[in-house]
């Protein structure tokens, strides 16, 4: 059996929603954000089912909840559940992650636990038991809350240029700057029963030895339709959703 890291797999999905919102921030606040969402996706290697994802996000007043379950199919069921949460508040400038959390399946050591100190602008870490700290900085996002940011907002960024962006994203273990690309606009792509007008972005080629490609729907808040992943040793990485609902 192949062994695949989740967590490697969650870095595809935390790459590059923030890209939409730099591209087309004011599209995404044209609507009320959604109070309640639920997504799922097929995900697969090399052309063959590897896993299937659910993705929650719920709002209550001022708080929000997100959760995301990875379970493996057939042979990778044997690597337990992947698990991400992350709770927070919703302000005028979107997410405001408090709270984040990663677990694999029973395996403790894989456990990552953030925790986002916004009065002293300090992240603390947990990592196999250490806890480190990071100056916190404005707009940072967690592995799973960055997906629904731009939902509120233009989250803090700077570009680089026309089609460029970088962003600052906490991976559970360290903070990440991420440069991408906007490839195509306004493309249509079937998925989950429905046609999407996607947005195509890809991460610069000498920013990752990894190529990553997402397509995010213009007309649905820039929810996640399609992510591809070809890693360093050429494997090939796609999730593709299967269900949508929002309300």
């Amino acid at each position: 059996m192949v062994n695949i890291s989740f967590l490697k797999l969650s870095q595809l999905l935390l790459i590059s929603f923030f890209i939409a919102v730099g591209a087309n921030a004011h599209a995404a606040t044209e609507k009320m954000p959604p109070k309640n969402i639920a997504l799922e996706y097929d995900l697969k290697r090399d052309g063959q089912l590897f896993a299937k994802v659910k993705e929650k996000f719920s709002q209550t007043g001022s708080q929000y909840t997100i959760t995301s379950i990875t379970k493996g199919e057939g042979v990778y069921a044997l690597m337990g559940e992947r698990k991400l949460m992350s709770s927070g508040e919703v302000t005028k400038n979107g997410l405001k992650p408090k709270h984040f959390e990663l677990h694999q399946g029973n395996n403790s050591r894989k456990t990552l636990i953030n925790d986002f100190d916004w009065a002293s602008n300090t992240l603390s870490m947990q990592v196999k038991g250490s806890v480190k700290t990071e100056k916190l900085l404005e707009g940072t996002q967690d592995l799973i809350s960055y997906a629904y940011q731009f939902m509120f907002m233009q989250p803090t960024i700077k570009r680089v240029g026309k089609n460029s962006i970088n962003v600052l994203i906490t991976t559970g273990k360290k903070l990440n700057d991420y440069d991408y690309k906007v490839q195509s606009r306004g493309t249509i792509l079937s998925a989950a029963g429905k046609q999407f007008s996607v947005l195509h972005i890809a991460n610069s080629p000498a920013s990752s030895q990894e190529k990553k490609q997402l397509w995010l729907a213009e007309d649905h808040y820039y929810l996640p339709v399609q992510y591809q992943l070809t890693d360093e040793n050429g494997a090939n990485f796609e999730q593709i959703l299967t269900s949508i609902n929002v309300e």
